[in-house]
């Protein structure tokens, strides 16, 4: 099963949380690429927490030992691209995972989400652990 996939946020609490599921396919995985935009989502339940600290810690840990894929030009191509293509089907999806599925897109990554409405992106490959 080894491939190239982008993290959701889900899969990262399910990682967090010693998923055996996720933790055995990540252990197969060929590379792992985490979404910028997944960083700024897990600091969110950060301060939400009544642990920041250590939360903050175990996110910065695994950022820095993870590649990180941000933003670019053609990222917000494929953004304009997926959000006009939802648009037309007159069935959005939230924007953070807009941005993630043009990370995936763009770098001909396979998302692993438990998100359902990811199928709503027909030429977007995903998996579900």
């Amino acid at each position: 099963m080894s491939g190239k996939y982008l993290l959701d946020t889900n899969i990262i609490i399910a990682l967090f949380a010693e998923d055996p599921f996720v933790q055995k396919h990540i252990a197969k995985a060929g590379e792992i690429f985490i979404p910028a935009t997944v960083i700024g989502e897990l600091y969110f339940g950060v301060f939400k927490s009544g642990r920041p600290k250590a939360n903050t810690a175990r996110i910065e840990n695994f950022a820095a030992s993870n590649s990180v894929l941000a933003c670019d030009i053609g990222t917000c191509r494929k953004y304009g691209y997926i959000k006009n293509l939802l648009h037309k089907k007159g069935h959005p999806i939230p924007e953070n995972d807009i941005w993630i599925a043009a990370l995936a897109m763009e770098h001909g990554l396979t998302l692993v989400s438990r998100d359902e409405h990811f199928k709503m992106i027909n030429e977007l490959k995903r998996v579900a652990w």
